[in-house]
């Protein structure tokens, strides 16, 4: 009986590499190509979103796919051009907007979604 491993793609997990480095390249140039990029590479994450509110605009889903790649406040508040309070309060109001708990990292939260 012979031991059978899924076989390790290394040109597939070069290409995600690729993409992955791509999108966090438009977040941090807060590019309009962002949404449609992420959105693009992954639709689950979209449809996930949707499911729990379906009227989120498209500025509260870039904030989203920020919030997705880990982006701290302060990066957050570097890359769009606003003060870490006012990304502060936007997080407050997702989280209101997507029935996050207040004991619930909101990273956890979006990792797991």
């Amino acid at each position: 009986m012979k031991n059978e491993k899924p076989e390790f793609n290394l040109e597939d997990l070069n290409q995600k590499i690729f993409v992955q480095d791509e999108i966090l390249a438009l977040a941090k140039e807060n590019s309009p190509r962002l949404l449609n990029k992420f959105r693009l590479v992954y639709p689950d994450f979209f449809n996930k979103l949707s499911a729990i509110q379906g009227n989120l605009k498209n500025s509260e889903l870039i904030f989203c796919i920020y919030l997705k790649l880990n982006l701290t406040t302060k990066e957050i508040a570097t890359y769009t051009f606003v003060t870490p309070k006012a990304i502060q309060n936007r997080k407050n109001r997702l989280r209101k907007k997507l029935s996050i708990p207040s004991e619930m990292d909101i990273y956890k939260w979006f990792n797991d979604l």
